[in-house]
This record gives C-alpha cells, structure tokens and sequence, in this order.
C-alpha cells in the first residue's frame, strides 16, 4: 500500500499555496494547519513528470490542494453540498485518497501566476467548467496546455473544474482521514 508523502519532497522547488490553509477559500476560514500538500508516492510522482513538462515550456505548476482528510472534507460539504464539486462525504473523495490535485500555472520568468480564466473554487461561474469556451484565446490555450501536461503525466481532468486532476488510478487508494 503507497503511502502519502510531501509533494516537495519529491518535487524541490513546487509552489504550493494551499487555499485552504488560508482563510481564501470558499469556505472563508483556515482549515488546514499548515501549506505542506501530500500524495500518495506514486500519484506525487506523476504530478512530478507534469512539472518537468510545464518547466521545458517555461512554466511552473502551483498547487492549490492535494490530499484532504474526510474531517476537513465533511467541512467543504457542508458549506456547498452539490456533488458537482464537493463528493459527497459518505463516499468519499478522490483528494481523500491523496490521488487528486488542484493546480494552476506560473510563469517561470516572473514567477506570477498565469491568468487560466477563473480563481480556484470559482462554482458559480461557466468559465471554471474544463470546457468553457467564451475566454481569451492565451486563456484557452493555457487551459489546454495544463490539462495535456496532466494527461501525459496519468491525471485526468473533470468538467466542472479546470483546475482539478485525478489520477487515472485513483480508485485503486482507499480514504484516509490523517492529518496534514
């Protein structure tokens, strides 16, 4: 059985900014301790193979979130009980297994983030869905640049949320509920 590791152990130099150790979530409030993010070994490994790709092109990822313990998840349920973005917590989540991710894209040259069209856990606007088409075209092709790094790394996107990866696996990982 894989076990969680620290993303930046096994990626020097990721930029986490964990949304949810901050109170700039949709939630308003902390919720995570701390800004360290973890995946299961094999799924961290991935996420690496798709910041090596993001790096050849001059980029970076940025990691939003990543494993989740159910405790925290049951809080994201109740404040948005809509299956569209948070699973129900009686099944649990992907990111409960440390086998989802939650990225963006940085600019390497300044060390910005790159505009993909919405902010992280934006659920109410068309734009966040994977396959919004009324954004610019660099936004466009971004989007399509991100998820194709993904794709080629073992992540497959969802519809809902531009930003959200699962690994093709990840029911293959059960639920946890350690603490971050």
């Amino acid at each position: 059985m894989s076990s969680l590791v620290e993303l930046q152990r096994i990626i020097p130099g990721l930029r986490v900014e964990l949304r949810y150790a901050t109170d700039r979530n949709f939630v308003g409030r902390v919720l995570y301790p701390s800004n360290r993010a973890w995946l299961v070994e094999p799924v961290a490994r991935r996420l690496s193979d798709a910041e090596s790709m993001a790096r050849r092109n001059g980029m970076a990822l940025k990691v939003w979130d990543a494993y989740r313990p159910t405790t925290v998840h049951r809080r994201l349920w109740e404040a948005r009980p809509d299956p569209r973005y948070v699973a129900p917590p009686e099944r649990g989540s992907r990111h409960n297994r440390g086998a989802s991710v939650d990225v963006t894209l940085v600019d390497l040259s300044s060390g910005l983030d790159l505009d993909l069209g919405t902010d992280f856990d934006d659920f109410d606007s068309p734009a966040a869905a994977s396959g919004a088409v009324d954004l610019p075209e660099q936004v466009l092709v971004r989007r399509r640049l991100l998820r194709g790094w993904m794709e080629a790394a073992g992540f497959v996107g969802i519809a809902s949320e531009w930003w959200h990866f699962d690994a093709v696996d990840w029911d293959s990982y059960p639920v946890w509920d350690e603490p971050v």
